[in-house]
Order: structure tokens, then sequence, then C-alpha cells
């Protein structure tokens, strides 16, 4: 069993800057597809960003693109999320997540339930 652990989070003002990190107990590597989803209140779970095992391909939705950055540090087991330019439409809780296996770099990758192993969540709060 893998265990992810969270940090980061919390609030930040439109326009702001948010880092969060997720330590995976599976050192070094952290894993093989490294994620992040999230969950806004009333809403299903959405796809964030994804990073390949060796950090080379990355995967964002058409939301965040441009504003957010996925990357990975496999010595230290370790999958990032540096967030800018931060949008009220971002508040949500944010999940990181990672497979067991390699994932297609396709459409398809994107579901949440290839993922295994998840966070526990941590709160993002952006106000305007």
């Amino acid at each position: 069993q893998v265990q992810l652990v969270e940090s980061g989070g919390g609030l930040v003002q439109a326009g702001g800057s948010l880092s969060l990190s997720c330590l995976s107990s599976r050192r070094p590597a952290y894993g093989y597809e490294g994620a992040w989803f999230r969950r806004s209140p009333g809403k299903e779970r959405s796809f964030v960003a994804r990073i390949s095992r060796d950090g080379s391909r990355t995967v964002y939705s058409d939301s965040v693109k441009g504003r957010f950055t996925i990357s990975r540090d496999n010595a230290k087991g370790t999958v990032y999320l540096e967030m800018n330019s931060l949008k009220a439409e971002d508040t949500a809780v944010y999940y990181c997540a990672a497979s067991d296996g390699a994932v297609t770099a396709g459409p398809g990758g994107n579901n949440w339930k290839l993922y295994r192993h998840w966070g526990q969540g941590t709160q993002v709060t952006v106000s305007s």
C-alpha cells in the first residue's frame, strides 16, 4: 500500500500563488503517474494535472493550463503543484494521486478511476 501525504493549501487572494506538495511512501520515484484532482462543493471530482514517471510528459486540464505547473522529484518521492494567477473558480479540495503502473498519455489517462492511491485532500480557497 502506498501512502500519500499532502502539504500546502490555504487561503490566498485572487491573482496570487500557492504551492502544494505530495509525499509518497514509495520512495524513491513516488510511483508511476502522479496526478492532482480537485472537488468543489456540489461538483464531481475533476482532473487538474498529471505527470509521467520520468517527468518528461505533463497533461493539464484546459481550465488550469498556463497557470499551474506540475513537477516531480523522484529522489524525494514527491509530486508538486505550483498554482499561479489563482482565480476564485480554483477554490476546491485538492487531492494528489498515484498510479501503480503506466497511464496513457491520451485523455483516458485523466480518469480518476485509474489512480489507486490518494492523499487526504487539502483545502485551497481563493478570495476575490
